[in-house]
């Protein structure tokens, strides 16, 4: 006998009729498969849900005069448009990079009108909607902005119109804290593993090399799961730039113009890293390979590289202006001519954007849709606010406050980096190329 509360949602005597469901941030395989589900959970206990397009970008340019349009602004979820939509590719509703928190980085400024002004013509919007809530799916970029709404409506009167915000955490490069692994990082790490497989026989064929640059702009969980499974002879990433690998330098402020001391990778042995690696393998009777980095590498580089680049709405500096695959493979190839006088080819490439919107993954789909039920089971049946739904062990459902993920003075969110020396890392280094590392510096 199959207990059909289990599949059937009531409203559990809630007060909310209409809810929002919000993607913003870069695509990730199984997004469908999040909305999808959340949706359906919501629609099984007759509340409605409105999607609302292309992430926040819509809300912060809203004024009474337009007002939102169907369509064009939101759309309405029913069953009908749901329909097969768990394993289809992209996103249902589309996606932005709007920050309407993007001036508020202290808790402090919330009660600056000005700092907040998007945070309120967001909420504003929502109001307009006549949303009872809202169900926010993105980065760590996104549930910074979700914090920050919700610290706006806690500073409204008492007989204002509260949204409560469930946060569902979305990244394929699965550097969330609170959650053990992000729905797309399998389906991102499978698709590109194949594509590092591929090139390993294009390099083994030609005797030479692949750089290929990996997305993950703060942690390296990509970069290490594609190097794992697609087999590459090396992986760097943010969490490997410490002891020899790791430098000071000073630079002045850009805004007060004061001395700062500011971490950088050492460039030097870190490309003296990469040629160990070569000529190892040479030694092994194979001269070709791939390496992989990651992207974040490129936060880590020396000023002199990184001068006058521009940064996003959220402060991250403009990876593809510094263009690292390419700085790295001709400071490789000089550094591999100088100690061996031959020259090898090192092709540049980038790995990431391709896997953003391939077909998802079983396991992916599978914790994409408990994600989905988690935001009504948190909002409905446990009557939360402000909490990012997490799963461990058997997908069970947990609901961790934004407090325990989001600095309280800074109100930003806390890495999730590979731990060092950690059974992870160190199966990493089991599987590439082994080297003795204290040849760097010698040459």
């Amino acid at each position: 006998m199959v207990d059909s509360s289990l599949s059937l949602p009531s409203r559990e005597n809630s007060d909310i009729r209409r809810v929002a469901i919000l993607f913003a941030g870069g695509p990730a395989p199984a997004a469908n498969a999040v909305i999808s589900t959340a949706a359906a959970s919501f629609l099984r206990a007759d509340i409605e849900v409105v999607g609302i397009k292309y992430g926040y970008s819509k809300l912060v340019e809203y004024t009474p005069e337009q007002g939102l349009v169907e369509g064009r602004d939101y759309v309405i979820l029913d069953h009908k448009l749901l329909s097969r939509t768990r394993n289809q590719r992209g996103i249902l509703i589309g996606t932005a990079r709007a920050n309407p928190g993007k001036e508020v980085s202290h808790p402090s400024h919330l009660n600056d009108p000005e700092r907040t002004r998007l945070l309120e013509t967001t909420y504003q919007a929502l109001c307009a909607l006549k949303v009872d809530a809202l169900i926010s799916i993105g980065g760590d970029d996104t549930i910074k902005t979700a914090n920050k709404l919700k610290l706006y409506q806690d500073g409204l009167p008492p007989e204002s119109h509260h949204i409560p915000i469930i946060h569902l955490p979305k990244t394929i490069d699965n550097d969330y804290r609170g959650i053990d692994f992000t729905f797309g990082y399998f389906t991102a790490v499978d698709f590109l593993a194949e594509e590092v497989r591929n090139l390993l026989a294009d390099a083994q064929a030609n005797n030479s090399y692949f750089l290929a640059e990996s997305m993950g702009r703060s942690a390296g969980w990509l970069a290490y799961g594609v190097a794992i499974a697609g087999e590459a002879s090396l992986v760097i990433s943010v969490e490997d730039i410490h002891g020899k690998y790791e430098d000071t330098e000073e630079i002045p402020d850009p805004e007060t113009g004061e001395v700062i001391h500011r971490r950088v990778m050492n460039l030097e042995n870190v490309i003296q890293r990469i040629v160990l690696t070569m000529t190892t393998r040479e030694r092994d009777g194979k001269h070709f390979g791939v390496v992989v980095v990651a992207e974040g590498l490129a936060e880590l580089m020396p000023h002199s590289y990184i001068e006058g680049i521009a940064r996003d709405d959220h402060g991250h500096i403009s990876i593809s202006t510094i263009n690292l695959r390419e700085i790295f493979s001709k400071l490789i190839l000089e550094e591999y001519q100088r100690q061996t006088g031959r020259f090898k080819k090192i092709t540049p490439l980038q790995l990431g954007y391709e896997a953003r919107c391939a077909k998802p993954h079983a396991f992916d789909v599978m914790l994409g849709s408990q994600l989905g039920v988690g935001a009504y089971r948190a909002l409905i049946e446990e009557r939360l606010n402000g909490v990012m739904v997490s799963v461990s062990g058997q997908l069970q459902l947990q609901y961790v406050p934004f407090e325990e993920l989001i600095d309280p003075e800074t109100l930003v969110t806390v890495v999730r980096f590979i731990e060092h020396n950690s059974d992870f890392q160190k199966l990493t280094r089991f599987l590439e190329t082994y080297v003795n590392e204290e040849e760097i510096g010698r040459h």
